[in-house]
C-alpha cells in the first residue's frame, strides 16, 4: 500500500524518508559539541611544539659547545716562555713561577705568574688560558677586565690583526703597563706585562712593550695548539 505523502508546513510536499530525517534530535551536550574543545586544544599543542622545536633550531649554535683547538696545559709556566718580554726584564723564569690550575666543568683555566727579581720586582707578567667547555666566550670577550677598573680613566684599547678570531691590546695610562686578550673559538689567552717603577714610559718603551707582549702571547697560541 503506497503512503500519502506528507505536508511540510507550507503546503508542499515531501518524501517520508526526508520527513525522518529532517526530524532526528539535534546532538546532545557532551557529544560532538564537546569534542570541539579537545580539537582546539589538540592544534594548540602541535603549533606550540613546532615552534619550541623552530626556536631550538634558530639558536642551535648558542646551545653547542664551543669548539676548542688548542690542548689543556698542565703547567702554564713551562709552556709559555716569555722570551720577548725577557728581554726587556731579564729572565722571568728565574724567580719561582707561580703555576696555578683550575679544571672546572665549564671552564678549565691555567694561569702563570711571572715576575724579575725574588722579594722586590720591577716587572710582572701574568698569562692566563681559559678554555670554554658548554658557552661560547665570543659575547662576552669585550667585558673590561679588573686590571682596566684598576689602571682607572685613560686606558685605550687597540684592535690587533692576524691573532686569533680577535685580539685587543689595552694599554694603560703611564703607558707602562699593557693587557693582551686573545679570541679563538672557546679559547681566551691574556697576557698582561706591568712595569712597577713608578716612572712614565717614553713611546719607544711603550712600543716596544706592546710589540714583546703580543709575540709572546703568539707563541703562547702555537704552543698549545692542538
Amino acid at each position: 500500500m503506497i503512503s500519502d505523502p506528507e505536508l511540510d508546513g507550507t503546503g508542499e510536499t515531501r518524501p517520508a524518508e526526508q520527513a525522518e530525517q529532517a526530524e532526528e534530535p539535534p546532538p546532545r551536550e557532551g557529544e560532538a559539541g564537546a569534542r570541539r574543545p579537545w580539537l582546539w586544544a589538540l592544534g594548540g599543542a602541535v603549533i606550540a611544539s613546532a615552534v619550541w622545536a623552530g626556536g631550538l633550531y634558530a639558536f642551535g649554535n648558542l646551545l653547542a659547545a664551543p669548539e676548542v683547538s688548542y690542548r689543556a696545559t698542565e703547567n702554564l709556566c713551562q709552556d709559555f716562555e716569555a722570551r720577548a718580554l725577557g728581554r726587556i726584564a731579564g729572565d722571568l723564569h728565574r724567580y719561582r713561577p707561580r703555576n696555578q690550575q683550575d679544571d672546572h666543568p665549564a671552564v678549565r683555566r691555567a694561569v702563570c705568574s711571572l715576575q724579575n727579581g725574588e722579594s722586590i720586582s720591577t716587572f710582572t707578567v701574568r698569562a692566563q688560558v681559559d678554555l670554554h667547555r658548554k658557552t661560547d666566550p665570543g659575547p662576552e670577550f669585550d667585558v673590561p677586565s679588573a686590571w682596566l677598573f684598576a689602571e682607572g680613566s685613560g686606558v685605550r684599547t687597540e684592535e690587533v690583526r692576524g691573532l686569533g678570531e680577535r685580539a685587543l691590546l689595552l694599554v694603560g695610562p703611564r703607558e707602562n703597563s699593557v693587557e693582551l686578550k686573545v679570541l679563538h673559538g672557546g679559547a681566551v689567552f691574556m697576557v698582561a706585562a706591568t712595569g712597577t717603577g713608578g716612572e712614565r714610559s717614553t713611546q719607544a718603551d711603550t712600543a716596544a712593550l706592546q710589540a714583546a707582549t703580543v709575540e709572546d702571547a703568539r707563541a703562547l697560541l702555537a704552543a698549545l695548539k692542538k
